[in-house]
């Protein structure tokens, strides 16, 4: 009987020694780039350590945003009770990305800083209870239209015009052979 006791606790010393250690959470954050135009695509990125999780959960504050903090591809719904950008965590080094397009956006992303946050678990600015978070801030500069839009949107009208003569030029002569 003594036998089987001391093998239950060098069992249980082995088990606990074996185990690994878990200190506090600790969460990182970084954007690549961190000034960009709206309408730009930020690259969102960082590591978990201290627990095992399959997401991580993101949301943004800003200029002219709720302050309790945003969704990022919503601007407009709050950040908590279950509403949050998430991303999935590596589970072999706890690493995640998030691609933010910020062109594909619901709401009104304005020129100014914007802060992103990291956590752990799903709560908003407001009711955070510990440190298991991490920021990053991001600048956007007003949208960069000149180069994209300015050649196309000028002949669009044009060629829409163009089109429909020679549709009706089509049609009037087909009508006739018939």
């Amino acid at each position: 009987m003594r036998w089987v006791c001391f093998l239950v606790f060098t069992a249980a010393l082995l088990g606990m020694m074996a185990a690994p250690v878990t200190g506090a959470t600790a969460l990182s954050i970084s954007a690549f780039p961190q000034q960009v135009h709206i309408g730009d695509v930020v690259t969102l990125n960082g590591t978990i350590t201290g627990i095992r999780t399959i997401a991580v959960y993101l949301f943004v504050t800003g200029p002219e945003l709720d302050e309790r903090g945003v969704t990022l591809d919503n601007l407009n719904i709050p950040a908590g009770r279950g509403m949050f950008t998430t991303a999935p965590v590596n589970m072999n080094d706890g690493s995640w990305t998030y691609t933010w397009d910020t062109s594909v956006i619901l709401g009104t992303l304005n020129p100014g800083t914007y802060t992103v946050y990291v956590e752990s678990s799903p709560l908003d600015r407001l009711r955070y209870t510990s440190g298991d978070y991490a920021t990053v801030d991001v600048e956007f500069l007003p949208y960069d239209n000149l180069a994209t839009k300015a050649p196309l949107e000028s002949a669009l009208p044009l060629l829409a015009v163009g089109f429909m003569a020679v549709l009706g030029v089509w049609h009037n002569r087909s009508r006739k052979k018939g």
